[in-house]
């Protein structure tokens, strides 16, 4: 086994991480450093304080991280328009990318020599972990317990912490029979009657969003303005990107959207069922669409939805600090620049419809080309003829010769 003088434990605190902080601590007989992340999961993130003081942790850090995520991770993503296999907002692998480099700035304050996770060995999260760790300090040495120890399940977990003195907290009420995870973007859910396809999710699953049959019968409007494809206000209220997505998970919430049931490719070969719950990003990604309709030349709104599902995958698989998504992301970015404007929408038991969009300074609809009535000679349609005809050659070359 490496000698291993200090780790850096990402560290929440519960049962998975408490285990694993031990175990560090027994099997490689070196101090651990706790990080725990607030990246919007609605949890009480100081409890892991006297948690890993009661473990001995003489270095804890706990970092808010919620405006760093939104702004720095989830805002560049969407102006993407990103969805991984054609519906997945990528809320779970937007905030791993962030974490890592979290913990390797840790790790360069503190000395530490090596980083350690709580992701399964077969999961996509590992991945997500380990790439970015080794693009950012590439001699790093990465722990991962559940590919080294023997306690693979939650019998065996248990057993651990009680042989070893670890409290785990019992909570009241009923326990849910899902994996969670949360941040500012989405909460996901796993595990339990999931893991059968066919199974429709029980109703009091959902925690972020109403049903769409329990939704207010009155429709809500919002207006969002954008700034080079980022949205700085709603209803002309200036606000950070995280008070966007705080605030657009509440109202669309309330109006039962942003559900989502599928079955996605991971990245390590299987097939996995899950449900999500992403408000805010659904809200986002139908708008930002919308302005970008008025606001981007037509080929260059192509080209991004043609590199779009690249883009993606290389966040679902765990690509962020790779140089072909920082390159991907130089491009979006500047094309970017003149989306700029406002959008109407309204909200509706499940669905977000557009119901109005202007940019004063960099629209490129032109209504006096775009009316059905007189155009006073701003459009020649006659030219069409011969735009017609030319596309058409190639096809009347071949008829003629069968």
């Amino acid at each position: 086994m490496t000698q291993i003088n200090k780790v850096v434990l990402a560290y929440s605190g519960g049962l998975d991480t408490s285990i694993i902080l031990k175990w560090l601590q027994d099997e490689y007989s070196c101090e651990v450093v706790t990080f725990t992340a607030d990246i919007g999961q609605g949890e009480e993130v100081e409890p892991a304080r006297t948690k890993a003081q009661a473990a001995g942790v003489k270095e804890i850090y706990i970092d808010d991280l919620r405006e760093e995520f939104a702004r720095d991770f989830v805002f560049p993503m969407f102006r993407a328009n990103a969805i991984y296999e054609g519906e997945y907002l990528l809320g779970t692998s937007i905030a791993r990318p962030l974490i890592a480099k979290r913990q390797i700035e840790i790790a360069n304050e503190t000395g530490a020599d090596a980083v350690s996770h709580g992701a399964t060995g077969k999961g996509n999260d590992q991945v997500r972990f380990e790439l970015g760790y080794y693009a950012l300090k590439p001699d790093v040495h990465v722990i991962a317990p559940w590919r080294e120890w023997d306690l693979n399940s939650r019998e065996k977990l248990l057993a651990y912490a009680e042989t070893h003195g670890i409290p785990i907290e019992q909570k009241r009420g009923k326990k849910s029979p899902y994996s969670m995870d949360a941040n500012l973007l989405h909460i996901s859910y796993e595990g339990g009657i999931l893991e059968d396809p066919w199974a429709e999710p029980e109703a009091d699953m959902w925690r972020w969003t109403v049903s769409p049959e329990q939704a207010p019968d009155e429709a809500t409007y919002i207006e969002l303005s954008f700034k080079n494809g980022d949205v700085v206000a709603i209803d002309g209220q200036a606000l950070s990107a995280s008070e966007v997505m705080l605030h657009l998970n509440q109202v669309a919430g309330a109006h039962g959207i942003g559900r989502l049931d599928i079955v996605e490719n991971r990245y390590v070969g299987m097939k996995s069922r899950g449900c999500y719950e992403t408000p805010a990003g659904t809200v986002l990604l139908k708008a930002h669409r919308a302005i970008e309709s008025i606001t981007l030349d037509r080929e260059v709104a192509h080209l991004k939805d043609e590199l779009m599902p690249r883009y993606a995958s290389l966040i679902y698989n765990g690509y962020w600090w790779s140089p072909e998504r920082e390159m991907l992301q130089t491009m979006i970015d500047a094309s970017q620049v003149t989306v700029n404007g406002l959008v109407r929408l309204k909200l509706y038991k499940g669905n977000v419809i557009v119901v109005g969009r202007q940019s004063t300074t960099n629209s490129l609809f032109d209504e006096n080309i775009a009316t059905f009535e007189d155009d006073a000679g701003a459009y020649n349609q006659a030219d069409a003829a011969g735009f017609i005809k030319l596309n058409a050659l190639r096809m009347r070359i071949a008829a003629g010769k069968q």
